[in-house]
């Protein structure tokens, strides 16, 4: 039994090589609304419905994609329960439960590797 419900998307964080670019092509071209930005890390977060798509300046990975991370919306007890048992299925986990910023509040979230090695952030809501 896994210790949490899957809830849906929370935001996706994608690295652009021309922050103004992406974010004028994505709330003109797109519809997203301006929802917050984040001086200190250069993030600037775009509404799009409930949920967020993040921009970040950056270079793309080696793989060629400008994708950073995903982050999954769960409802769970505690998340560093949550942890452990990740970490028990050999699941890699990066660092420990955290306070960040997501679609639906800030609150603690959890990064963790899939088997391609994309990041997966897990925020409960």
């Amino acid at each position: 039994m896994r210790p949490f419900e899957p809830l849906g998307l929370d935001h996706v964080v994608l690295r652009v090589r021309d922050q103004d670019t992406s974010r004028r092509f994505y709330t003109e071209v797109l519809g997203c609304t301006l929802d917050h930005v984040n001086e200190r890390i250069s993030l600037v977060q775009l509404r799009f419905g409930e949920q967020l798509l993040d921009l970040l300046p950056g270079e793309r990975g080696p793989d060629g994609s400008g994708m950073d991370h995903v982050c999954l919306s769960i409802r769970c007890a505690d998340l560093r329960v949550v942890q452990a048992a990740l970490a028990e299925q050999g699941v890699s986990v990066e660092g420990d439960v955290v306070e960040r910023r997501g679609a639906f509040g800030t609150g603690p979230s959890l990064y963790l590797r899939d088997p391609d090695g994309y990041r997966v952030e897990l925020k409960p809501r």
